[in-house]
């Protein structure tokens, strides 16, 4: 049986070239098919559910702090609840659940069971502020004003955050203001001056921050002024509760809280 005669030398080369082409178009194939699955935000590895409980005065910054979190960890969901530091402190001791809980002032957190704490960290401070309307009805200006029988002044409960660092700061003054409302947390103090019904309240900085041109600030100097820290504090021990926790005490997360009016701790 004769020998298969050799390729003649032009018709060898093109197949010697032939399979590394090959090759090369089935690897970038395969790369381009990698590129589109993995299109989209990336998996932090991070799955579950964060129930937050957090104080009035952070409703907006935590609105926007959930939507960032929850984009950058596909797989976590994050529920919110706001209310007075207070309430929220005896829903947990209640058994409510919750994984987090962010108050407004360390007083606020003393009376949480602390067989339910996981860990603890500050993360903001905030001042208190005077609100008033855009118009300025009461020609507030001052602590002092809110003494005036002609002007309506609104505060939070004495039993909140909001309404016992106020009464610090009129005892600073010595000054009895003319209250005609207390109401049960921040917002509802200030949606009092928002819906034309008292000339000023006494609310947070941040407050007055998120409200935009509803309302207008006046300062109340540091000397009369509280500064309150605001604490967050873990309840539950998995992976997605202490990532949330990361992503607040995070240089963007405190980006986030110093726009809507929140210092560092």
């Amino acid at each position: 049986m004769s020998a298969t005669p050799p390729l003649p030398p032009r018709r060898a080369r093109r197949l010697a070239l032939a399979a590394p082409a090959a090759l090369l178009v089935a690897l970038l194939g395969a790369c381009g098919g990698s590129t589109s699955a993995s299109s989209g935000p990336a998996s932090s590895g991070v799955n579950g559910t964060v129930t937050v409980l957090a104080a009035a005065s952070l409703t907006e910054s935590f609105d926007q702090l959930k939507k960032d979190f929850e984009a950058a960890h596909p797989g976590v969901t994050v529920e919110t609840s706001y209310g007075s530091s207070a309430t929220l402190v005896q829903q947990v001791n209640n058994g409510a659940p919750a994984s987090v809980i962010a108050l407004a002032g360390t007083s606020a957190a003393e009376p949480l069971d602390r067989s339910l704490v996981k860990g603890t960290q500050m993360f903001a401070t905030n001042v208190l502020e005077i609100a008033v309307p855009p118009t300025n009805p009461g020609a507030v200006t001052s602590v002092a004003d809110l003494a005036k029988p002609s002007v309506k002044v609104v505060l939070c409960a004495d039993t909140v955050p909001c309404g016992k660092a106020a009464q610090a700061t009129f005892r600073k003054a010595r000054v009895v203001p003319n209250v005609v409302s207390k109401e049960v947390d921040v917002k509802a103090t200030l949606a009092k001056v928002k819906l034309g019904e008292a000339d000023a309240a006494v609310v947070y900085h941040s407050d007055v921050v998120a409200a935009k041109d509803a309302v207008t600030g006046v300062t109340i100097p540091s000397q009369l002024n509280t500064t309150l820290s605001y604490p967050v504090i873990t309840l539950a021990d998995d992976a997605a509760s202490r990532a949330f926790v990361a992503y607040l005490l995070s240089a963007e997360g405190r980006a986030t809280l110093q726009a809507f009016g929140f210092a560092a701790p």
